[in-house]
């Protein structure tokens, strides 16, 4: 795919980035990274168990993903309840419990929480940035509750996915960049999407404080300094 094609594609990428996305279907963008997750809500309400657990980096579309599965499951938040030790009044239907990994969360609650979904065939969706066994749980019955759970995993960023997050990025900012310019930030960067935020935002800052265009000078200055630290 040619970098003007990706140019125009990107005109149209939800990202969590810090602006607020579309998080509706169609506006998702879809790439080989994220298609298992894709597949996973496109697959709902046929899923291989009741709980699943979706695994990404920052920005990857975790939260793009839960809030489209939300609307399709009419799925009720619990994340506030689990955080807060709140018993979580739950029988029949889909629950979602978001960036499981972030916070302390009352272990108890989601055990018990996934043993009603599981006798009343509901759904939960839990997101988090790590897998489950990388967690600091401490009940058992809890650790082996997620064993059993379907992992999905949202793969690092490739090469057509980071070049159309950098165009909509610096779309964002109301500024045009070269396509050469993208090319060469992409196979030079770290690969994640959180990456590519913060690298747009040194370069825009970089080139305002000097009152300079964005040229590929300006970027390789910004990415040696991150390879500095």
């Amino acid at each position: 795919m040619s970098l003007t094609v990706l140019r125009e594609k990107a005109m149209q990428l939800p990202l969590e980035l810090g602006h607020d996305p579309a998080a509706d279907r169609d506006h998702l963008l879809i790439s080989r990274s994220i298609m298992p997750a894709i597949d996973l809500i496109d697959r709902w309400p046929h899923w291989h168990t009741p709980v699943t657990v979706l695994v990404g980096p920052p920005g990857s579309g975790k939260t793009h993903l839960s809030t489209i599965w939300k609307g399709l499951s009419q799925a009720r938040p619990v994340t506030a309840e689990l955080r807060e030790g709140r018993p979580v009044a739950a029988r029949h239907g889909a629950f979602l419990f978001e960036d499981a990994d972030r916070e302390a969360f009352d272990e108890t609650g989601l055990f018990h929480l996934i043993n009603t979904v599981r006798q009343h065939g509901g759904s939960l969706l839990i997101t988090a940035r790590s897998l489950p066994q990388l967690w600091p749980i401490t009940l058992p019955d809890l650790k082996s509750r997620l064993a059993a759970a379907t992992t999905v995993e949202i793969g690092a960023p490739d090469d057509a996915l980071l070049q159309q997050v950098i165009f909509k990025l610096f779309a964002d900012r109301q500024l045009e960049v070269d396509d050469r310019l993208v090319a060469y930030v992409v196979t030079r960067m770290e690969r994640s999407l959180d990456a590519a935020s913060q690298i747009v935002d040194q370069i825009d800052k970089l080139a305002l404080s000097r009152n300079r265009r964005i040229t590929r000078a300006l970027a390789a200055e910004v990415l040696a300094a991150r390879e500095a630290i």
